[in-house]
């Protein structure tokens, strides 16, 4: 039970706006090709609880609802006092129309009170119905001695009137009618031999097929506010086992646990249960019609999970003698990778799960973990650390809204349990619906929706539910989960760092490698393009917008080079200018007035040259070349209306300067410069010295000391209210201090975000990335797996935030603080 499965049944159930159905003697004159019957046992409940769930309501306003069911107007005039039924027949190719039948009253309908409407009556072999014309669309009507019939096909009337002798109605169908309850205001059956026009909806290279899940599907519905959902039994034939459904026949279904080891932002999960394996297995090789076999590898399985993680899979297989089958996978290994302390096996065998074939086709065993007794199988390596990474910071599946919600709709034990979050529907209607339905459709809201699906084994059904229903359970603030990792060509050279892109307001990633290969990663997760360069990136990319017109291009140095390049990957000219020397500094981008008439700035050595937009030198830049070499890129800084260009000199002198390049202020005293940058921290002029003090010069020069007693290797970051100091394991803020454990720490880097700020620190040593609120407080969840400091931003705009880091040496990672 798949997820296309699942959404496309909910996408087909939602489709019948106001349909009925009857007791035993209504199923009289019903077409036995009918696909689905709709017994609607209270006509005004069933329309007051359509009109009243919220997502119903949300579809009837799409295309795709007036274009697929305005044929059914005539009904919403109807007032039925006794059970109805509704049938829906393939009449013509693509088309099902549909033939309504209930008593007769004097309150069933009243043409007269319909406006916008033309009224013709019909003869067929002396027996008179009436053709009605509402809005365009077509109804016949046929009343005989007890019943009256409304249709969409004169075809179908006709039949009806032609028929002299009835066929038996189907048993199974009959026996499906008479004990289905009265409770719900409707009951759908599903004859799914006929349902082929049910799957038009979907694309030519998706093969499913409802006849292949079980002969007859009969659901209760129940539709409330928030929630769609049906839930009854579905039959095969007896003795039959091509059905997918028969694959569980006689297998008892045992506690579903997928959901304790899937990702927390897993898109949807599948866990397929046997409590006697031996008995599922019998049934797999009648299904796939292969000769009876007995499977010794696997008889001790009690599970199969399905995990859909950044659009890939990974597969997971509990069992209670796990050793076993360790014992097997680590002879068919020939070689190891590890990742946050997890051995991953790479796999020779890349069919090592084929005796799940019916329920796992076309899946290569790639790779494989252990996790407790649980083995993980993936096809590529991120997802498989993604999963790793997840359950190691106790951010699973379990613990999500989409679970917490699902579980209160859900039995504890099924055979195939299956949940989607909105990530996975929406995937489905982009990628498995036909273009054109997927744009019909393309206004619901999906966001805050998610899709169940289960399945238990009995005595000869199977008890069967599909649930559309809202997310109304809230998980607890600032669980931090891995989103994704992304593995590049080669060992990672440049802190990944957030960019924007101009054409979806979201955050994409760019990072660089070894080999001096430029990476674009999109929001979620997919190289977008990578572009060779001549040398290594110097300090962070920065985003201009050189044409002011919103599309926002990429700035940087590398040793010997100033480049510009857009969104694409593109040099952008003229900007693509080499330079003799080979000791560039980062780049700087001033824009004094923030009007976007940039001015950039190269460092080399002693030397300093401006540019502007156009890639020219500024000519009103004087600045005098004095022969000593500046050690960091210049940086702008705006106190009390008046401009300042400040950097750090090799022989201890600060230089502050004016626009035009010519001190404006003269610091007197040489500086031992620490490894950190100046900031602008209480509009001074902020730095630490190599012993630890801090200096404050002013807009005089005049200069205010602080001993800190930091290391010569401490780090800090500040803004114009905050400061922040790392100092060996010790990382101070706003006065406050917090002891972590011993490691090699990263400079702290600050953060203000949504209103907030944080402050992060790695410990590159242990591969910990920290991170705290304005008060030092950590944020839950924290510290988490990484090799980089971070860079943090609300990456989709959903106002929940993300942050990259280096993973493995050749590999980033991201994290979502939900």
């Amino acid at each position: 039970m798949k997820l296309k499965v699942c959404v496309f049944f909910i996408i087909v159930f939602l489709s019948c706006k106001k349909e009925a159905s009857t007791s035993s003697s209504l199923l009289n004159h019903i077409p036995q090709n009918a696909s689905i019957l709709i017994k609607i046992n209270d006509y005004d409940l069933f329309i007051s609880d359509l009109k009243n769930n919220a997502f119903i309501k949300e579809y009837q306003q799409t295309p795709h609802y007036s274009e697929s069911f305005k044929y059914l107007k005539l009904l919403s005039y109807i007032k039925p006092g006794k059970e109805s039924i509704i049938s829906f027949i393939e009449v013509g190719k693509g088309k099902l129309d549909y033939l309504f039948k209930t008593k007769s009253s004097s309150t069933l309908l009243n043409l007269k009170d319909i406006k916008n409407k033309t009224v013709e009556e019909l003869t067929y072999e002396n027996y008179s119905f009436t053709k009605a014309t509402i809005e365009d669309q077509l109804a016949y009507i046929y009343k005989d001695t007890e019943y009256t019939f409304i249709s969409s096909s004169q075809l179908l009337i006709e039949n009806l009137i032609r028929t002299k002798e009835l066929p038996d109605t189907d048993l199974k169908l009959k026996k499906l009618y008479d004990s289905s309850g009265k409770s719900n205001s409707a009951v759908l059956f599903f004859n799914t031999k006929y349902c082929k026009e049910l799957t038009s909806s979907l694309k030519e290279t998706n093969h499913f097929d409802l006849s292949e899940f079980s002969d007859w599907i009969s659901l209760d519905a129940i539709v409330k506010q928030n929630e769609f959902k049906l839930t009854g039994i579905s039959i095969c034939n007896e003795g039959s086992h091509s059905k997918f459904a028969s694959l569980f026949s006689n297998v008892s279904p045992v506690l579903n646990k997928t959901q304790f080891y899937a990702p927390i932002n897993a898109q949807y999960i599948i866990s397929y249960t046997f409590k006697n394996f031996e008995n599922y297995y019998k049934n797999q090789q009648k299904y796939l019609e292969a000769l009876p076999k007995k499977d010794t590898t696997f008889q001790a399985v009690q599970e199969l999970g399905i995990i859909g993680v950044s659009n890939e899979k990974v597969v997971l297989i509990q069992t209670f003698d796990a050793t076993h089958l360790v014992d097997i996978l680590n002879q068919n290994s020939n070689e190891t990778i590890n990742y946050q302390g997890n051995e991953i096996l790479k796999l020779i065998d890349v069919n090592f799960l084929a005796p799940f074939k019916a329920i796992l086709p076309n899946f290569k065993t790639n790779y494989a973990t252990i996790v407790e007794e649980v083995i993980i199988f993936s096809e590529n390596l991120a997802p498989l650390q993604n999963t790793i990474s997840n359950y190691k910071n106790e951010a699973t599946f379990n613990k999500s809204e989409i679970y917490s919600s699902a579980k209160t709709s859900i039995a504890d034990e099924s055979n195939i349990l299956f949940i989607s979050s909105p990530e996975g529907i929406a995937n489905f209607r982009e990628h498995e619906l036909k273009e054109d339905i997927s744009k019909q459709i393309g206004a619901l809201d999906f966001s805050n929706q998610i899709v169940i699906g289960q399945l238990v084994s009995d005595k000869g059904f199977f008890h069967s539910s599909i649930i559309l229903k809202k997310i109304t359970e809230k998980t607890e603030s600032n669980l931090t989960a891995p989103l994704y990792t992304v593995q590049l060509d080669h060992n990672i050279a440049t802190e990944p760092q957030f960019v924007k892109n101009y054409l979806t307001k979201k955050k994409e990633i760019i990072v660089q490698d070894v080999k001096n290969i430029l990476y674009l990663i999109s929001t979620e997760g997919k190289v977008v393009w990578k572009k060779q360069l001549e040398g290594k990136i110097k300090g962070e990319i920065i985003q201009v917008d050189l044409y002011k017109n919103g599309r926002l291009q990429f700035a940087f140095t590398t040793d010997n080079q100033f480049l510009i390049i857009d969104r694409n990957g593109t040099i952008v000219k003229p900007f693509n200018l080499t330079f003799d020397s080979a000791e560039l500094n980062s780049l700087s981008v001033f824009d004094y007035d923030n009007n976007r008439n940039y001015r950039f700035i190269i460092t080399d050595k002693s030397k300093i040259s401006m540019f502007d937009n156009s890639g020219k030198l500024v000519e009103g830049f004087k600045f005098k070349d004095t022969g000593k070499t500046i050690t960091k890129a210049p940086k702008h800084f705006r106190f009390n209306k008046k401009d300042y260009i400040t950097f750090p000199e090799e022989d201890g002198t600060l230089r502050i300067l004016n626009r035009v390049g010519t001190d404006r202020i003269i610091v007197k005293e040489k500086i031992d410069f620490s490894d950190n940058e100046i900031y602008n921290y209480k509009n001074n002029f902020t730095l630490t010295d190599t012993k630890g003090i801090l200096y404050q010069v002013n807009e005089k020069g005049a200069i205010e000391k602080s001993n800190l007693k930091l290391t010569k290797d401490h780090g800090f970051d500040a803004t114009t209210n905050t400061l922040a100091v790392m100092n060996e394991n010790t990382l101070m803020l706003k006065g406050k201090k917090i002891e972590l454990e011993l490691g090699l720490y990263a400079k702290p880097k600050i953060f203000y975000n949504n209103d907030k700020l944080y402050v992060s620190v790695t410990d590159l040593q242990n591969q910990k990335i920290y991170l705290f609120d304005s008060n030092l407080n950590p944020i839950q969840n924290f510290p988490v797996f990484g090799n980089s400091s971070i860079d943090l931003e609300d990456m989709d705009n959903d106002k929940k935030l993300e942050f990259v880091a280096k993973d493995q040496e050749n590999s980033i990672i991201v994290y979502r603080i939900n």
